[in-house]
This record gives C-alpha cells, structure tokens and sequence, in this order.
C-alpha cells in the first residue's frame, strides 16, 4: 500500500484526523503527526510554514518514507504545497481540504481577531477548554499568538508565490467545502488553475471544521484521487 501522511490545521493536532485515519487505513499505510508548537509538540521559535515543512521531511527522514501521498486539512494543505514546491522528489500527490491561500494584510487581520484568546474563553469557554486540553502542556494563548503572527507574516506576503504554486509538479486536488466560512471557492480556483497537475473539488455541505465534515465522502475521493498515481 501507498503511504500517507495526514497533516493538521492551524491550532489544531493529529488527534484531530484520528477519525479519518481509521477509514483510509484500508487504503494506505498512515501516518500523521504534529507541527511544532501544536499538540503539546514544543516550538522554539516564531510560528512559521517554512518550520512545519522541516518538521514534515524530519518525520519523513525519521520513518524512512522517500515518496507519500499527502492530505492536507487547511493549513497542512499550505505546508504540503510549499513542501512540494521545495522536495519535489519526496511527495507523490497531494489531497487539500479548506486551505487558504488568499493571504493579504486585510485578510490576515481578520483571521487574527478570530484568535483573540480573551474573547475565546469570554463567548466560547468549551473551545477554551478544548484547546487547552488539545495542546497541553503548552499554553494554548501562546499557540493562538503564535499562529497570529504566522497569519500576519503570510498577509505580508511571507507564503507560498506563484512562482512556487506554478513550480508543483505532482497531482493536486484543491478541496473546499461550498459551506467553508474561511476558504472561498474562487481562491481555491485560482490556485488549482494555477498547478500543473491541479483538479477543483467543491464537496456539498461541508463546512471549514475537520470535525464536521463527512468522512467517508472524502476518504473516498482521496482514495480515488490517488488510484492513479
């Protein structure tokens, strides 16, 4: 069987897509892990997509895998884009699902008041507690600062090019849910027009969270995406 590896969203963990590894697991030889500075993993450092590609090919280099498939959730998508960008040998293909690629300063701002940890455990106190127990033992604030200045740096334009877009030379299939609140169908376009290899899949009525999207559907469609390659 292939091998792949399930990288997780921004603020989130491996555990998150513990559900869909159990469905592709009659498909594939799984794997995932977590980012730096993400499920109680520690980070040294500033947040960044250029460290979550060194902590991908560490545990590609650590598990002896030379060429995976990748599904990417939201920011896992990015990271595995820009890692095909710069290892192009080490990836086979690669599945997004809610992946923004639509970074400017006034994008970004708005994605950063939505990680206001104050107004977090103000409004919603159970997604407090779930991050906090989500990335114990680290601080979950300094997560969600983290992440808000890896936000702002993509907004200035510290991301993926289109000269790197343009450069993928494996199979792409661009994943958006029409229900997605964070990702928009048209940037999701833009950027599988823009891929060699690239393929759009609008998925009906799912939703931006992992958690509440249809899981047979998209192990179905990452299974057939794959079959070819």
């Amino acid at each position: 069987m292939k091998d792949l590896i399930l990288l997780h969203g921004a603020i989130g963990s491996s555990s998150q897509l513990t559900p869909l590894s159990k469905v592709l697991a009659a498909h594939f030889n799984v794997y995932s892990f977590n980012f730096e500075g993400h499920g109680g993993r520690a980070i040294e450092g500033p947040y960044s997509i250029d460290r979550f590609v060194e902590n991908l090919i560490d545990f590609l280099d650590q598990n002896q895998l030379n060429k995976v498939a990748i599904f990417g959730y939201s920011m896992g998508g990015y990271v595995a884009l820009k890692a095909a960008a710069k290892y192009p040998v080490r990836i086979t293909s690669i599945v997004t699902l809610g992946t923004k690629f639509n970074w400017t300063p006034e994008t970004a701002t708005k994605e950063v008041k939505m990680l206001d940890a104050d107004k977090i455990e103000e409004k919603v106190p159970k997604f407090a507690e779930h991050l906090k127990f989500l990335h114990a033992p680290l601080d979950w604030r300094e997560v969600l600062q983290g992440t808000a200045d890896m936000m702002i740096d993509l907004g200035n334009g510290i991301g993926l090019s289109d000269e790197e877009i343009s450069s993928v030379g494996v199979p792409v299939l661009i994943g958006i849910g029409d229900q997605d609140q964070m990702v928009s169908i048209e940037e999701s376009k833009r950027v599988a027009d823009m891929l060699p290899f690239g393929k759009l899949m609008v998925f009906e009525d799912f939703p931006h969270p992992i958690e509440k999207v249809d899981y047979p559907i998209l192990s179905k469609n990452i299974v057939y995406f794959n079959s070819d390659y």
